[in-house]
Parts: C-alpha cells; sequence; structure tokens
C-alpha cells in the first residue's frame, strides 16, 4: 500500500497515511522525470559550500556540474548550480542576498544584479 501523496510504503492492513491523511493505493503511477535548470555559476568552493548549505536546510533539489572539476584547473571553466524546475524560483529567493565572489547568475537573477 502506497500513500499518492507523499509515495511512502505502508504495511499491508494500514488504509490511510499517517502524515497525509489521505487513502492509500496498492500501486503508485510512474513519477514524471523532472526538469532542471541552471541558475548560476562560481568559481569559488566556499561559495559552493555557502550554496549547498542553505539549499539543503531547505531541502532544494539541485546539483553542481564541474563542481570538482574546479579543484583541477582553478578559473578555467565556473561550477554550474542546476536546480528542479519546481523548485528554482525558491531556489533564487534563498541565494538573491547572497555576497557570493566569481559569481554568475543565469536569468532573471543576473538582471536584477545589474540595476
Amino acid at each position: 500500500m502506497f500513500c499518492p501523496e507523499c509515495r511512502a510504503e505502508y504495511v499491508e492492513g494500514i488504509t490511510e497515511c499517517k502524515d497525509c491523511e489521505v487513502p492509500l493505493i496498492e500501486a503508485l503511477p510512474p513519477q514524471e522525470p523532472y526538469s532542471f535548470v541552471e541558475i548560476l555559476s562560481t568559481f569559488n568552493l566556499g561559495d559552493i559550500a555557502m550554496i549547498k548549505s542553505l539549499l539543503d536546510s531547505d531541502e532544494i533539489a539541485y546539483y553542481f556540474i564541474g563542481e570538482n572539476f574546479n579543484r583541477l584547473e582553478q578559473m578555467a571553466q565556473p561550477a554550474r548550480l542546476i536546480v528542479r524546475e519546481d523548485h528554482v524560483e525558491r531556489a533564487r529567493e534563498i541565494l538573491r542576498d547572497l555576497n557570493l565572489r566569481y559569481i554568475g547568475l543565469i536569468g532573471d537573477q543576473e538582471d536584477e544584479k545589474d540595476e
């Protein structure tokens, strides 16, 4: 038995999700794959650590491309932050006021910094 909201699995005999308070179903439908969006890039390992800490604490789904490459050849290519599409707005809100070094902002946030 599964919760259709949080997708938690329950043992046979339970009929309602303890957390969501909705009736359980016998099988979950396939989950749609998520889309991800690049929202910023940085060369600074300290920035990456700070970004990870903030996004992890808010349970934002993200990953970095090139995070470890930066350690091999600094300033050659920035690490790029990729965020799940449905978390982009919240991630930008969390990161908006950070004073990060060597950073490139992508999309709406870039326009706001120029003003």
